[in-house]
């Protein structure tokens, strides 16, 4: 999704999204503080940024800062993170090592300051993609083979909006996220973007088709609508 960065006179950064399907301006504010506007691909992101300035009260009355990453927390499936307080460190730096994200920062400093999060951050999405890459492509493997699906290929990304796709080609992309949902949910999307390969389009048979792989899908659909595919900090 073609997207551009701005930042607000308040200091608040904002995000203007092109999306084909919108036919009017759209401001929201996502869970992890990103302030989101999506536009019609026609306009110009200007006018996304001058809709923005005129909600500007609005949106610093919504906001809420995203909670900080902090010590032990998940990452994932298999991974903690770990802060580590170093003496003559001049900035924060990351390594991904065995099962833990480590994140060195200068002695004195807090982990919270924004340096430090997004190196922090920067990191995780590191350790989320590294799971995703060792474990979703045998899960989907072995889900197709349960279920008598074929596919050309899987591929891992960061996507913004979507939990995977599957075009005509039969080719799949899956969104780095994913690790952070229960595995029930994973293999939900799994078998969604498998009984794609079989019909492109949401319509009355293809949720048809889902419920015979998956029969509690109405149930983890609306689920999977509480969890956003953005990093999370618990």
């Amino acid at each position: 999704m073609p997207s551009k960065n701005f930042t607000l006179e308040s200091g608040l950064g904002i995000t203007v999204y092109k999306r084909q399907a919108n036919r009017h301006l759209r401001l929201s504010i996502g869970p992890s503080g990103e302030v989101r506007v999506s536009i019609p691909r026609w306009v110009p992101y200007s006018a996304g940024l001058e809709f923005a300035k005129t909600r500007e009260a609005w949106i610093r009355e919504q906001y809420r800062p995203a909670n900080p990453l902090r010590h032990g927390q998940a990452v994932g499936k298999g991974h903690h993170l770990q802060f580590v307080a170093k003496p003559n460190l001049a900035k924060a730096s990351s390594r991904v090592r065995g099962t833990d994200v480590f994140i060195s920062y200068p002695a004195g400093a807090d982990p919270a300051s924004p340096p430090i999060q997004k190196v922090a951050q920067e990191a995780s999405i590191r350790s989320l993609r590294l799971q995703a890459e060792q474990l979703l492509p045998q899960r989907l493997a072995a889900l197709a083979d349960r279920h008598g699906f074929k596919y050309k290929s899987v591929t891992v990304k960061r996507l913004k909006s979507r939990w995977g796709s599957c075009d005509q080609q039969t080719d799949i992309v899956l969104n780095l996220f994913l690790m952070q949902l229960p595995w029930e949910l994973i293999d939900y999307v799994l078998l969604h973007e498998l009984t794609h390969t079989r019909i492109l389009r949401h319509g009355a048979d293809f949720w048809r088709a889902l419920r015979t792989v998956s029969p509690e899908a109405p149930a983890l659909k609306q689920r999977l609508r509480e969890y956003q595919p953005v990093l999370l900090a618990k």
